[in-house]
């Protein structure tokens, strides 16, 4: 998939879900674009995602982060239902051990309904949802095709400073990375850690919200379930933890017994983007434009659309809401 491109308006750097729908939004708006990535969209931390659109969205900055869902929700449903697409719409149960009583949001969620009391699942608060669900693997070829039909290139090389991108306009998608070549300290990873194992016939997900550390969820497509999860504040081990293993599995298997049975396909870990809040805005350096797209956390996949979208118009010269350096 190595590829190297010559004349180009962008370089998008970074592969993951923001750089691949950035590059995606700009090439069908009529762009030159070459995605530098030290790795393969296969190998980037959105492969072994959930993945989840909508719930409630507590992200900073917090007005441009409900309207960013807000463009995922609708992107994301248009696509549910085209099989190439990865993405569903599924019912599933959004849960917490720390809230007490039900946040008033809840409700105005898509396909809300309040849990019976054999469904709390042992939790204070559970309530069941409508939205889209996306079988990541699928989702990035789905990406993957829809940036070579538009003419889109690969580099597959690391990039170690901005100003070595032969363009006029770059825009900086990469993850974890991403902060030191803005120069940016407040970017750091957070190691996550999912198990696959074989759908049993799941159909709903389940979610906990509100822990910081652990916390069970399964997200169930065609073949098989992706459990969770943890976060692992500052770790950048790529290594699966056995023990963490099997204390997923014991969380998971206590909420859906069926799970007991599953046979594990494999243990997935990756390094989610942490800041406090999402980057999206422009500076220039030199004669080059720099876009920033980052810091999105555990939320890329749902933001993803809506961060993009806003990249775009920065490429093209506009002007919007984003959450800079302070």
């Amino acid at each position: 998939m190595l590829t190297v491109m010559q004349a180009v308006d962008v370089v998008v750097v970074g592969a993951g879900v923001s750089g691949l729908t950035t590059a995606v939004i700009l090439l069908e708006r009529g762009k030159r674009v070459l995605i530098r990535s030290a790795t393969e969209p296969t190998a980037t931390t959105s492969m072994v995602a959930g993945a989840m659109a909508g719930g409630p969205v507590m992200t900073e900055p917090l007005r441009d982060a409900l309207r960013w869902n807000e463009i995922g929700l609708r992107v994301f449903g248009e696509l549910a239902g085209r099989s190439e697409s990865g993405v569903r719409m599924a019912q599933g149960r959004l849960v917490s051990r720390l809230a007490t009583e039900e946040p008033s949001w809840a409700a105005s969620l898509p396909g809300y309904r309040p849990c019976t009391e054999q469904e709390f699942a042992g939790y204070p608060t559970a309530f069941w949802i409508s939205t889209p669900l996306i079988d990541m693997p699928v989702y990035l070829r789905y990406l993957w095709n829809r940036f070579e039909a538009a003419g889109g290139k690969l580099e597959v090389a690391p990039v170690s400073d901005l100003a070595e991108l032969d363009a006029a306009v770059v825009v900086n998608c990469a993850g974890v990375g991403a902060g030191e070549l803005a120069g940016d300290p407040q970017v750091h990873p957070v190691r996550g850690q999912h198990v696959m194992v074989e759908n049993p016939g799941l159909t709903e997900f389940f979610a906990e919200g509100g822990a910081s550390t652990e916390w069970t969820s399964y997200f169930p497509h065609a073949e098989r379930v992706v459990l969770g999860g943890v976060a692992d504040i500052g770790d950048a081990n790529l290594e699966p933890d056995p023990t963490q293993t099997e204390q997923i599995l014991e969380r998971c298997i206590a909420v859906e017994p069926r799970l007991a049975g599953a046979r594990v396909l494999g243990v997935e870990v990756g390094l989610r983007p942490g800041r406090s809040s999402i980057r999206v805005d422009s500076e220039r350096r030199g004669n080059k434009l720099v876009v920033h797209n980052y810091g999105h956390g555990s939320v890329g996949i749902a933001m993803s659309w809506g961060c993009a979208t806003d990249a775009a118009d920065l490429c093209d010269g506009g002007r919007i809401g984003g959450g800079g350096l302070g």
